[in-house]
């Protein structure tokens, strides 16, 4: 028998974790409860250290059970601080977003772990992932956003996008300029309404989440998402969530969600993302006493921020004239923020546009700060 340095133990967790994962994998799902589970963990640490002290046991056990319960082979990716995006691609590489930049690191899993380990994090929050219903989009219950899509959808395996979140919120001075900063601030004291647009991992929740930051404590706030990433300080904050259709659960859209939020009595609405015909009932809301509102947007520029608000409220009514809807949005978005993902991989606001409410054929906006020249407005 061989007897180990009980000095180390990270290499006895990935032994026994290992031999678990593949007996757990095997199993497939309903493999047990979690004091089945945690009594063969004893077992595997009992034949390869048998002499192993109590306090090294115990140790083990809570840091295989913590890869069972959590994010499994991917485990000490998710307890990294530093890691934001946590990455599986169909040949089984895994790769990070760790403090912006993206890293392949060495771990290579294979299909069955991957699907194992997605069939139970969805499983985690009531949801199925299988041949029927080949992707799910969650959050976790730590908060973390899950994406995986499989066979025949994906078509080289099982591909998996774990978004991951601070657990503190970013504060304003972190993703702006003094000068942005300032802006921003005396939008939000004045109630303006914000739209902040980007593109993909932009910043655009992020920047959300520090202006959502500087609104009075006090205020009641109600968010409607599709996922929840907001993470609010407020003391009056009621969070609404989207749910997509399932075996006896019928969906909730963001459209839905809006309308129920305009009941509930708030000072301001924050909506994760316009995304679809929602963008109606969030600009009406808007222009009938909720001022101070905010929400994010996929677009490049400020003007094709208005262009996909526009278009996004001709999906919800199409027999709606052009020229009302143009009307409603110069008359209750005040500010465009832009975000921008810089090469270091930092989030930062590079643009911020106000809508003049002029009427016109087209859309104009008056540049108030822009990261790119050297004297900013």
């Amino acid at each position: 028998m061989t007897v180990r340095n009980v000095t180390r133990p990270n290499q006895l967790v990935d032994e026994v974790h290992h031999a678990l994962w593949a007996e757990l994998t095997q199993a497939g799902d309903g493999a047990g409860a979690r004091a089945d589970i945690e009594g063969r963990v004893r077992a595997l640490i009992g034949e390869r250290e048998p002499l192993a002290p109590h306090h090294l046991i115990e140790t083990v056990i809570a840091e295989v059970m913590a890869r069972v319960d959590g994010l499994g082979p991917l485990h000490e990716f998710g307890t990294d601080e530093s890691v934001s995006e946590i990455m599986v691609n169909g040949d089984g590489h895994v790769w990070l977003e760790r403090s912006g930049e993206l890293v392949r690191t060495g771990r290579l899993l294979d299909a069955d772990s991957v699907d194992h380990l997605v069939r139970r994090l969805a499983a985690s929050v009531g949801r199925r992932i299988d041949f029927t219903n080949p992707s799910v989009d969650v959050r976790l219950h730590d908060g973390s956003r899950l994406h995986a899509i499989i066979p025949p959808l994906a078509i080289d395996g099982p591909c998996v996008t774990i978004r991951r979140f601070r657990a503190a919120a970013p504060h304003l001075d972190e993703l702006a300029s003094p000068r942005a900063a300032e802006l921003l601030r005396r939008a939000v004291s004045n109630q303006e309404t914000v739209i902040i647009a980007g593109g993909t991992s932009s910043g655009k929740t992020t920047l959300l989440n520090a202006l959502v930051g500087e609104i009075d404590r006090d205020a009641r706030i109600v968010t409607i998402e599709d996922a929840a990433e907001l993470r609010l300080p407020g003391r009056h904050v009621v969070r609404l969530e989207t749910r997509r259709p399932s075996e006896g659960a019928a969906e909730v859209t963001l459209r839905e969600l809006t309308r129920h939020a305009l009941r509930m009595r708030p000072d301001r609405i924050i909506c994760g993302e316009m995304r679809g015909p929602e963008a109606l009932d969030l600009i009406q809301a808007m222009n009938t006493g909720h001022r101070g509102s905010m929400s994010t947007v996929h677009a490049n520029t400020p003007v094709d921020v208005m262009r996909r608000i526009e278009t996004m409220m001709l999906l919800a009514d199409a027999e709606l004239p052009l020229s009302a809807i143009r009307d409603q949005l110069r008359s209750c978005i005040d500010l465009v923020v832009m975000m921008r993902r810089e090469v270091t991989g930092a989030r930062r606001v590079s643009t911020i546009a106000a809508i003049p409410n002029e009427p016109s054929d087209v859309w104009a906006v008056e540049a108030m700060y822009d990261a790119g020249q050297a004297g900013d407005r």
